[in-house]
């Protein structure tokens, strides 16, 4: 029997349930990995290699190195374990949150400082928002892996 999920109907909201950490678990144990130095030169030295020697999809392989921290999120990405892959690329967590919404690191700070995105247009997926999946650069992608 499957779970009530109602937090699926929140817009450019991606919970990390049971199920997605069962989606996510290689990729995430990759992203641990790159805790270790010699893993990390190991990854930027040949990253598809690298990459190669853990049992990912395709499509999590793909998105790592597109740097689509959105499509890593679908395919059962945690934003802390991703984080591993912002900092072996030497960006900081706001850097990486930025790119996920489109904006400049400045403009998220910004936002973030003046409260977050406003929640009109965002309460519901369909709504009109920007938080909503086709307002995102990643948009095809979010609506992807909520169909």
């Amino acid at each position: 029997m499957a779970l009530e999920k109602p937090y699926l109907s929140v817009p450019g909201t991606t919970i990390f349930d049971a199920e997605q950490s069962r989606l996510g678990y290689h990729l995430n144990q990759f992203c641990m990995s790159l805790m270790k130095a010699a893993n990390r030169e190991r990854f930027k030295a040949n990253e598809r290699a690298y990459l190669d020697e853990w049992p990912m999809t395709e499509e999590q392989k793909q998105a790592v190195l597109a740097r689509d921290l959105n499509r890593c999120i679908a395919a059962g990405g945690n934003i802390y374990f991703l984080a591993k892959i912002g900092a072996t690329d030497g960006k900081s967590f706001q850097q990486m949150a930025g790119s996920m919404t489109g904006m400049t690191e400045d403009e998220y700070r910004d936002m973030m400082v003046r409260g977050g995105r406003s929640v009109e247009g965002n309460r519901v997926v369909g709504e009109d928002g920007d938080a909503q999946a086709h307002r995102q650069p990643q948009g095809k992608a979010g609506q992807k892996a909520s169909a």
